[in-house]
């Protein structure tokens, strides 16, 4: 019987022990700290030092079990338990070849120890060497009783591989041997999802279900494949026979929750989401949620007062503070959206959405002082989306500040070439400044990009439009072209 319980963790192993755990009050665990604190040495056989050994790494107490070790094999120096302790602790420690030096050792003196080679697995495991630690656990497969441990071990390490058809096929061989394995079911499941095989994933739940219809985690597994392939419909009826077997089931109810949505049934939606609200602690997700179906109904004064709720339960939560502002946006009440939206960049000043939202309040306030520099921090913050650089260059031109609006769509120009946008504007800004042959090669470029947004220039700049060369070129250019 395998001693240890693995779990995915991360990169390697996380290795649990097995419930050998003594209580605070136990004879031997007392009568071991006695024995340390009083430097008296007493006797214990091999067992009592594996529940101590145990007891301390399960509470953490490394350098304990450390201990117990080296005094469990003075009494005991031939325990290969004990032995494997120590391997095991060695491992923890990334002291590899010291452990693996051992394992060879109890290899020579048990080599049908599975609990070996699962060690032996876990260096190779750790060290990256898969393939290595998949034939350590198929020698430890052939010789434990615990086969859905070692299949479990053996289909991670196919995750390493990114060989999903092989890691699918050892979790399934897992619910062969314990139908139940919920643990394995979910590997399952993940396998089909990092392949997007969603029809392929619904044949095996629909089949799991068939042999046990009362498994909630299999009826929720499948309403998130149906969910995927866009059956919301089908989605909702899994997630319906989740919560009738599960009434706690607090994520079957969510993504009910989220398929109702789908579904356009708001006001459902709202009752399942706050079905979790009483079924667990409020998280600022589902107050989103909320907020989000309240104005789908519009009864904004509601959907505010979840996206508050979302923002207090997560100041950081960016989709509540931009919720809230775009409501107030929506409602024309722009001083209350600038409010909400200079809350926002207290809290993260770092955060580009938030300054593109505060650049589009300020003009709608004609604040274009402050929508300039919303602007610029957007680009200090690496946004360069290109309507940050025609929005900052417009409002430096409407200010009158050509010469900055020059440099700047310049820069802009770097990073998008042959967009039309750049170049109406900067024929336009060079006409400006009566560079005629820069401007002639700008518009030219301009229209040969987009002649139908030439109107820009009537927008932004309608004494250039007016201008008798301007003119010459754009027409010019569409008789050429016809």
């Amino acid at each position: 019987m395998l001693l240890f319980l693995y779990f995915y963790f991360h990169s390697n192993y996380l290795f649990l022990y097995m419930s050998l755990t003594p209580k605070e009050n136990n004879l031997p665990l007392s009568k071991f700290e006695s024995m340390l604190k009083t430097d008296s040495v007493y006797f214990f056989d091999s067992i009592e030092f594996e529940e101590i050994i145990h007891y301390y790494i399960d509470s953490g107490k490394i350098s304990l079990a450390k201990k117990a070790i080296t005094l469990g094999l003075k009494q005991h120096p031939n325990s290969v338990l004990l032995k494997l302790l120590k391997a095991e602790l060695l491992i923890f420690d990334n002291e590899y070849d010291t452990a693996s030096t051992l394992l060879k050792e109890l290899q020579a003196i048990e080599p049908t120890n599975e609990e070996i080679y699962v060690q032996q697995a876990s260096i190779f495991s750790k060290k990256d060497e898969h393939e290595n630690a998949i034939n350590s656990l198929k020698i430890a497969l052939a010789y434990t009783d615990d086969k859905a441990d070692v299949l479990s071990m053996i289909g991670m390490e196919y995750l390493y591989l990114d060989n999903f058809d092989e890691a699918r096929l050892n979790f399934a061989k897992c619910l062969d041997v314990d139908f139940e394995d919920y643990s394995s079911l979910y590997n399952v499941i993940y396998c089909f999802d990092m392949q997007n095989q969603h029809e392929e994933a619904v044949a095996y739940l629909n089949n799991y279900i068939n042999k046990d219809p009362y498994s909630e985690v299999a009826w929720h597994q499948l309403g998130r494949q149906y969910f995927i392939l866009e059956n919301y419909n089908e989605a909702l009826r899994a997630f319906d026979y989740a919560v009738l077997i599960d009434e706690q089931f607090v994520g079957a109810y969510l993504e009910k929750a989220k398929t109702l949505e789908q579904l356009n049934e708001f006001t459902e939606a709202i009752e399942n989401y706050k079905i979790t609200i009483d079924l667990d602690d409020p998280t600022s997700f589902v107050f989103l949620r909320i907020g989000e179906c309240y104005e789908k109904l519009k009864r904004n004064t509601l959907a505010i007062q979840y996206y508050k709720k979302a923002v207090h339960e997560d100041p950081l939560l960016d989709k509540g503070w931009l919720a809230i502002t775009q409501l107030y946006l929506l409602n024309k009440n722009y001083n209350k959206a600038l409010f909400y939206i200079n809350k926002a960049i207290e809290i993260d000043d770092k955060n580009s959405l938030y300054w593109r939202k505060y650049a589009e309040i300020n003009l709608k306030l004609n604040f274009f002082e402050e929508a300039v520099e919303a602007f610029q921090n957007c680009i200090l913050l690496q946004d360069y989306d290109i309507t940050i650089w025609v929005g900052l260059s417009d409002v430096l031109c409407y200010l009158g500040d050509f010469e900055d609006a020059l440099t700047n769509l310049l820069k802009a120009k770097k990073y998008f070439r042959d967009f039309s946008e750049i170049e109406y504007r900067l024929g336009s800004i060079y006409f400006k400044f009566n560079n005629n042959l820069k401007g002639k090669k700008h518009l030219e470029q301009a229209l040969s990009i987009d002649f139908e947004y030439f109107h820009v220039i009537k927008d932004l700049f309608p004494e250039i439009y007016k201008k008798k060369e301007v003119m010459d070129i754009i027409n010019d250019f569409k008789n050429t072209s016809l």
